[in-house]
This record gives C-alpha cells, structure tokens and sequence, in this order.
C-alpha cells in the first residue's frame, strides 16, 4: 500500500498533500490492520515479547473441594472448606491492577489481548465427575502453552478447570483465521476419575513433614492412569522443554510432550524441599541466555544440573520475598515473588512491592518495570501466571548444544 502510494507521487511529480489527505483515513486503517494481524511464534522465556494474553478476574471462584485441589491447598490456608465466587472487592481490585498491567504492557509497543471470561460459578460435570464450581481465567499460563507456531492447550488437572479453555478459543480461533501457519491443538482430555489421584493425600492432617518426604520421593498427588499436565510445569529453551514433575503434571504428561514434540529435546525436572509443587514458574526463572534463577528452598538437584552445567549455564539463588505470607485466599506460595515476566533479554516485569527481587535483577544488569499485581495473586498468580505468550522475536535455537 505505502509503495502503491510512493509510486503515485513520484509518477505525478507533483505535491501530494491533496493524495494523502485523501488517502489518510484507508491508510490508517489499513496499517491499524496490518498492526492487528497475528503471527504466532514463541520459542524461549525471553526473546523480545511483542504479543501477549493477561488473564481477567471476572466472575473468579474458590473451588470446592475436590481430590486434585485438596492436596494443593496448605492446611493453614484461609481457603479451607470455603467455596463459590471470590468477593466483589477482591474481583474489582484485581481486575484493576490487571488492566493497569496490560495498559504498562501496550504502553511498550506489546499487543495485548484478552480471554473470554464464562459464568464460573456453576457445577460442571462429566459422565465421571461432578464439580460444584469452575475456578476462572486470570492465568492463562496454566492452560496455554506457545512452542514456535503452536498453541497447545494442556489437559489441566484440576475437574474445576476442565472447561477453562472455554474462555481462550474465541482467541485462539482469531489467530487461526490470520496466521495461515498457526496450528491450535489441544492434548486429549483426561477423565479425571478417583484413579488420576492417590488416596492418601485426601487427609487433611498430612503435615508438612511428610509431604516433604513424599515430594523427595516423587510421591505426588497424581498418579498415572492418565496423561496430565499443565502448561505452566512446561519452560521453553529454544529445542528443550523442562518439565516439572510434581503435582499437575505427571510422568504420563511428560512423555505425551516429548511425543508431541519430536523435534525438541523434553526434559523431567522436579525440586525436592517444595511440599506442594504445582508450576514450575515460582522455583526455576530463566531470565536470559545463560542464565537462571532458583527457589533457594527448592533447588535443582545436582544431577538434573549436569544439562546446564556443561553447557555454561549459572543458576542463582533468587533473592527473599518480600512477604512472609501470602495475600488472603491465596493458595500460592510467597515465592511468586520470583514469578516475573521477561519482556527481553534486558527487561524484566517484577511485582512492585518486591522489592528484593527488584534489586537483585537490578544488579544483574536488567531494567527493571515495577507492577503492582500482589492483591491480583489469589485469582491465579503472578506476572507470568498472568500472562501467556503469543509472539516473541527470535528462532528456535539450540541453547544446549552439549547433551
């Protein structure tokens, strides 16, 4: 279009101001629509991002209780026994902060889009389960997973969030229809029967202790009859995937990846010291080439380290939270202190009021964009819970050359 116009001036040899007056309103429309058009592709945790997903508060509930959730929630939580739509206030508060984020986001030339919220407060069910409430749609992270053209919807976990896809598809049906090499797939859907999940986390005085020493033992809440997994247990190196074994993502889930992936290399991670590991974005953050942080109380074992360490990778300790306890109704541990989103390989969005882990990205040489997100962690997490890629900048790469 702008070398059609171009052309014309040059072919007339004559003041144009009278052609772009009247081309202005086409023009602009055709460029606001050439700025609209998707193009799917994310291969890394850090490449420039340029198109993103923030998640919604609307209509977000506790769920009831239900064998997945109940062995995810700490026994001192606040959230015990309690279920149905989360407070007005609370939806209101967060959905505000979230639109701040996402404005601070499109402020930086980042195209942001948003889900679809449904009416969560209703029973679902399947032939095999019924669930008195659904939960919401603040982290698209858990349900969605970008590898290079691909959007992947993962199975979830959780009979609550079953139908949560539900509220991306009007999205993910956008970009197939302008992104002729997109492809939308979703990983089958389990059936979510008392076989995906052992007994004996059903107790409600487990204690810590013993949780502790089932964790080290990979002793987890989901068994595998079937294939499990969340999107946000999965982080993205260019050809590898790492994948947390642990609560929402099982061994089954694992292997479903890297046969659905033949072209990566799948990983199997898991971090002892962690009583109630759900993702992996709140213990193991990378924030560029070469470099990783990790939960100092959750930290990598030394012979899942080998990848990393021969390929000259430095893994931090990330810096303290800055709080000693989670918001009310959260069952996310303080440790969404570390859950950032990169925005590139020099920028990095971290929770305001966290303001050791600012400083510690600080001094790692990054700018740092403070967001105020905390009283939105209860629906679903942090910056990177809150978010899920749709295009970054960069190719697939081999980050670990040396396996």
């Amino acid at each position: 279009y702008t070398l059609k116009f171009n052309s014309l001036c040059i072919e007339k040899k004559e003041n144009c101001s009278h052609i772009g007056s009247f081309f202005v309103g086409p023009r602009k429309k055709f460029m606001d629509q050439l700025r609209q058009k998707t193009i799917v592709s994310s291969w890394n945790e850090w490449d420039p991002l340029k198109h993103v997903i923030v998640g919604k508060a609307d209509g977000a509930c506790i769920p009831a209780p239900e064998p997945a959730l109940d062995a995810k929630v700490p026994e001192d939580s606040d959230m015990r026994g309690q279920f149905g739509p989360r407070p007005k206030e609370m939806v209101d508060k967060a959905n505000e902060l979230l639109d701040q984020f996402a404005s601070q986001l499109e402020g930086r030339g980042i195209r942001v889009d948003r889900p679809t919220p449904m009416e969560f407060n209703q029973k679902t069910s399947t032939p095999d389960w019924q669930a008195e409430t659904m939960f919401g749609c603040m982290p698209p992270r858990d349900v969605l997973l970008t590898v290079g053209k691909e959007i992947l919807e993962a199975t979830m976990s959780y009979r609550c969030r079953w139908f949560e896809y539900l509220c991306y598809r009007p999205l993910l049906q956008k970009y197939y229809d302008e992104d002729s090499e997109m492809r939308h797939e979703a990983a089958p859907k389990p059936r979510l029967t008392d076989h995906d999940y052992r007994q004996d986390y059903l107790s409600d005085k487990i204690g810590v202790q013993k949780r502790l020493e089932w964790t080290a033992n990979k002793f987890f809440v989901t068994t595998e009859e079937e294939v499990l997994f969340d999107a946000a247990d999965v982080l993205r190196f260019g050809k590898d995937l790492v994948v947390q074994h642990g609560f929402t993502t099982n061994l089954k889930g694992i292997d479903w990846l890297a046969r659905h992936f033949p072209g990566h290399r799948v990983h199997t991670v898991n971090f002892p010291g962690d009583p109630y590991p759900i993702h992996i974005d709140a213990t193991f953050t990378p924030i560029k080439p070469g470099l990783i942080m990790n939960n100092p109380q959750r930290r990598l074992p030394e012979e899942q380290r080998e990848m990393f360490d021969k390929n000259g990778w430095e893994i931090i300790d990330s810096a303290q939270p800055a709080h000693n306890s989670p918001p009310p109704l959260c069952y996310s541990s303080v440790w969404l202190s570390m859950n950032v989103l990169v925005l590139d390989t020099k920028t990095v969005c971290v929770e305001k009021s966290e303001v050791y882990q600012a400083e510690q990205l600080d001094k790692l040489g990054m700018e740092v964009v403070e967001v105020d997100l905390r009283d939105a962690y209860a629906f679903g997490g942090g910056l990177h819970c809150c978010t899920a890629d749709v295009y970054r900048e960069g190719t697939c790469e081999d980050y670990f050359p040396i396996q």
